[in-house]
């Protein structure tokens, strides 16, 4: 990981999605989380402060270390739940089988490398009958918003560290054996990055 990825980018995403704007916009997806959580890309905390007060415990999967560090200040201000550290890689995560009662994922599946590994992990960590509560940017359903986004990808995948403009999370949820039982599609700005999908799937 070179120094933009590991500094400049994680200070970034930091402010770009801390927002009070980006809080209204994640609520929605932490609505009915209870017990222990399992938060993919944890990142520098963004949903510290968000969670309702039936979250017991949260378990972070983090693999940028500025941004975990970045995340101790909002921790500091916000300590119920808990939060735990207990992973880099969130396609394999040092936890038994059926830990959580729930799995949260913002901003992070347009990311991780290897989506399927993750997702077939989330489904691994959850109890039978819990939930990926997802809020992602992915591919837009204008099939000309669509041709900008592939043409854009390689660009944004470099100065995103990753990040895809193409992915579509409800469909990649599905394809890993979950049910879609609530997703929103929405627009937030522009097409090409704001067409959002937020929702739970379930785990039969």
């Amino acid at each position: 990981m070179g120094f933009y990825e590991a500094q400049v980018l994680p200070r970034a995403v930091h402010v770009l999605l801390g927002t009070p704007g980006m809080a209204r916009i994640r609520r929605p997806a932490l609505a009915g989380l209870s017990g222990t959580v399992v938060e993919l890309g944890f990142g520098s905390g963004s949903n510290v402060g968000l969670y309702p007060p039936a979250v017991e415990r949260v378990l972070a999967v983090e693999p940028n270390a500025t941004a975990r560090h970045l995340a101790g200040r909002r921790l500091e201000r916000h300590p119920e739940p808990p939060v735990e550290w207990v992973g880099l890689d969130g396609a394999r995560v040092p936890l038994p089988a059926a830990t959580a009662d729930a799995v949260l994922a913002t901003f992070t599946l347009c990311t991780i490398p290897d989506l399927d590994a993750a997702l077939g992990e989330a489904r691994r960590l959850l109890r039978p009958g819990g939930a990926v509560h997802f809020l992602e940017h992915g591919l837009a359903p204008d099939p000309g918003v669509a041709r900008r986004q592939r043409r854009l990808e390689p660009l944004q995948k470099r100065l995103g560290g990753g990040c895809h403009l193409t992915r579509d999370a409800p469909t990649a949820l599905e394809r890993a054996g979950f049910r879609l039982a609530e997703l929103h599609r929405f627009r937030a700005g522009s097409a090409v990055l704001g067409t959002m999908s937020a929702g739970r799937a379930v785990r039969p």
